[in-house]
């Protein structure tokens, strides 16, 4: 019997949401009619770039290979460009090993989870995020999650970095998103204090620092949280700086998760094999699809690390599904974010995970089980803008790390 092969490649932008956050999904048809994989390659701030990537590039080099050679396809593919490990490829190789991963499963009659060992766990908990003006905003808006099942809350108080910062820049300073620094530090100690008193000790209370903070004050913010009892502290440094996770693990026992910017293996397997963070917190796409996620959970499972992997409104439903089969396999499994998709998303990815009482659930139908109307996500087209929020400058009018 000749070997089932890749006949077509097409790449779906949809852009449902009303925010920047433009999906980007690879469908790779074979040579067996019917059969085909999705896969998530949001990179939703250079997304034109992947799409050329995709269909320049890695189109002509996929076509007539045997989808059953995942990893072949992988290793062959993440250096067919020589240079490697920048998030534009990786996004597009990440969108062809998921769909790849996707056959598979539907090849086998068996969700992915089943081909990666089985489940260790019915469903996974998962995260929500709580923002407010002020802290009673926060607290009132956590306690609206909790009364909905949620047991993990991520609390933000005017977004990240201290949005509501005093405007000193100087005259002609260059217009940007500007953040004061100490500012958020002191706004932002002083929320989870006022939040922790009054959500109690059973909620289990995250915070994302976004890098936003030299490593010094990081070092700082995550000594000042300790008495707080934090189920975990969020890119705390920059991927530039995570030698200095090192100074925090020294002096504090808060734990921290890392790993949204990363690209490559060896920015994780460090910190990972000096037990300097606690949970694997990496975008899994940015990173290459399934197939170095998995490598990286079980890299993380030999040392006592967990998996929280990055799950934003711009990964597409796809990759929340590839999400959820690690988190169902893993046995470190940890907790993952969730952003809670408007029902128009439902609609265009019919089988999106779904969560209940605060917990994901698949579907158990072969491959990931999400498909996509075309049509319907043909009616919310990607918009082109300059991004703002990552013009991001200091009090004087430095940039700074978004």
């Amino acid at each position: 019997m000749p070997p089932i092969t890749i006949q077509d490649l097409k790449v779906i932008v949809t852009q449902p949401l009303s925010t920047h956050q433009r999906m980007i999904v690879v469908k790779l048809i074979t040579s067996e009619p019917g059969l085909y994989g999705l896969g998530c390659a949001t990179f939703t701030q250079s997304y034109h770039s992947v799409v050329a990537a995709l269909e320049q590039h890695f189109k002509p080099f996929l076509i007539g290979r045997d989808v059953s050679r995942i990893e072949d396809i992988w290793q062959m593919a993440w250096v067919n460009a020589y240079w490697r490990n920048g998030p534009v490829l990786n996004n597009a190789l990440s969108g062809v090993d998921i769909a790849l991963w996707d056959i598979k499963g539907k090849l086998a009659n068996m969700p992915v989870y089943q081909l990666l060992g089985g489940k260790c766990r019915e469903a996974a908990a998962v995260y929500v995020h709580a923002d407010g003006r002020d802290p009673q905003e926060v607290i009132d808006n956590a306690r609206a999650f909790m009364d909905q099942g949620y047991r993990y809350v991520r609390l933000q108080m005017g977004g990240y970095g201290g949005k509501d910062a005093r405007d000193v820049r100087p005259p002609g300073s260059t217009p940007g998103a500007y953040y004061d620094a100490r500012e958020y530090t002191r706004r932002m100690v002083g929320m989870l204090e006022k939040a922790r008193a009054a959500l109690g000790a059973e909620m289990e209370i995250l915070h994302d620092i976004h890098e936003r903070l030299s490593p010094i004050d990081a070092l700082n913010f995550a000594k000042a949280v300790e008495p707080l009892n934090l189920f975990f502290l969020e890119d705390a440094l920059a991927p530039e700086d995570i030698e200095w996770f090192a100074h925090i693990r020294a002096q504090c026992a808060t734990p921290l998760a890392m790993g949204e910017l990363f690209n490559h293996p060896q920015e994780w397997r460090w910190l990972i094999e000096r037990r300097l963070i606690d949970f694997l917190r990496m975008h899994i796409s940015q990173i290459g699809g399934l197939t170095p996620a998995r490598n990286a959970a079980i890299h993380g499972a030999i040392y006592g690390i967990r998996t929280a992997w990055h799950g934003p409104g711009d990964v597409s439903p796809v990759g929340h599904a590839a999400n959820l089969h690690l988190d169902l396999w893993a046995p470190n499994f940890g907790i993952q974010e969730w952003c809670r998709f408007p029902e128009v998303v439902y609609e265009i990815f019919p089988g999106c995970p779904e969560v209940r009482d605060g917990y994901m659930f698949p579907n158990d139908r072969p491959g990931f089980g999400v498909d996509i109307d075309e049509a319907l996500a043909a009616k919310y087209p990607p918009t082109d803008e300059v991004l703002q929020w990552t013009q991001t400058r200091l009090p004087d009018g430095s940039p700074a790390r978004p």
